[in-house]
């Protein structure tokens, strides 16, 4: 199979766009035309750096033929004691740097009971300090984006580093991509924000639902602004199912741009409108066949 025979979908299409990474295009490309993965690297000639970031952006974007299997252990999750950190604290130099390392992004010393938790990233989900090191910043980041200043808990970094071992991302180019794939995502949130002109507040948990799914439709900046005003005047303000079923219409008849909904409005006003013969006129059309 070649390029050209593809049949690429408009979703992949703009996952992959909205990566801006050359790599992951040239990859997903070789696999679609049925190349062995594992090959990849090679045939295409990338470094393993390179490859890296590319197979991890497109298992991010779910776009990657096997899913990575989760890293979390099975049975119960091990209790660490206060015995376990101190002999980590002496033997591990490792640990002391991470231990180090995160009581400085977090601005505070870390307790026992959380370096309990710390302990747990390295032993038992098998997480590197770097990774580590990306995870906490990562959740100090998210918690400044939504308007606070204070630092993450450790068990709220517990939550996430889980969340990671779930998805498989036990790398730096694992943890990078999902973090590009985080930031193109509360962009394209903020976006439609702004489109539907909500200030000074988050989307309630329906809300992004709904722009997630608008987003992941393809639809254009002016298409969603049309989709509000046609809201706005028929509802007298946004109303989130509403404004979902015209864009789930559009969608369904290909429409995601402005000019391709202008333009379908014009030819659907354009036609004659249909109207049903009343009983006296299917009457005289009998007659009339009839006669023939």
């Amino acid at each position: 199979m070649t390029v050209t025979d593809l049949n690429i979908s408009r979703e992949d299409t703009r996952k992959i766009l909205a990566t801006a990474s050359g790599d992951a295009a040239i990859l997903y490309l070789y696999i679609q035309c049925g190349n062995d993965p594992s090959e990849a690297e090679t045939a295409l000639n990338m470094s393993a750096g390179r490859f890296g970031c590319a197979s991890a952006t497109l298992r991010q974007l779910g776009l990657w033929p096997d899913d990575k299997k989760t890293m979390i252990p099975a049975g119960e999750r091990p209790n660490y004691t206060e015995r376990d950190v101190f002999d980590a604290m002496d033997s591990d130099a490792s640990f002391r740097s991470l231990y180090g390392e995160v009581q400085r992004v977090l601005g505070k010393t870390l307790n026992t009971e959380e370096l309990k938790i710390l302990l747990g990233f390295t032993r038992y989900l098998g997480l590197t300090p770097d990774v580590i090191s990306v995870l906490v910043n990562y959740c100090k980041d998210r918690i400044r984006q939504r308007g606070s200043n204070r630092a993450p808990s450790l068990r709220t970094i517990e939550k996430e580093a889980y969340a990671w071992a779930e998805q498989g991302i036990d790398t730096m180019e694992e943890a990078a991509a999902f973090i590009q794939k985080q930031n193109v995502y509360n962009s394209a949130m903020a976006h439609i924000k702004h489109l539907v002109q909500i200030r000074g507040r988050r989307l309630t948990a329906a809300e992004e639902r709904y722009a997630q799914s608008w987003a992941q439709m393809g639809f254009d900046d002016a298409a969603i602004s049309m989709a509000y005003e046609r809201t706005c005047i028929n509802t007298g303000g946004l109303k989130w199912p509403y404004m979902n079923s015209i864009l789930k219409r559009w969608h369904e008849a290909g429409l995601h741009s402005a000019d391709q909904i202008i333009a379908s409005d014009r030819k659907v006003a354009a036609k004659p409108e249909r109207r049903e013969l009343d009983e006296d006129e299917l009457a005289a059309i009998a007659r009339m066949m009839q006669e023939d």
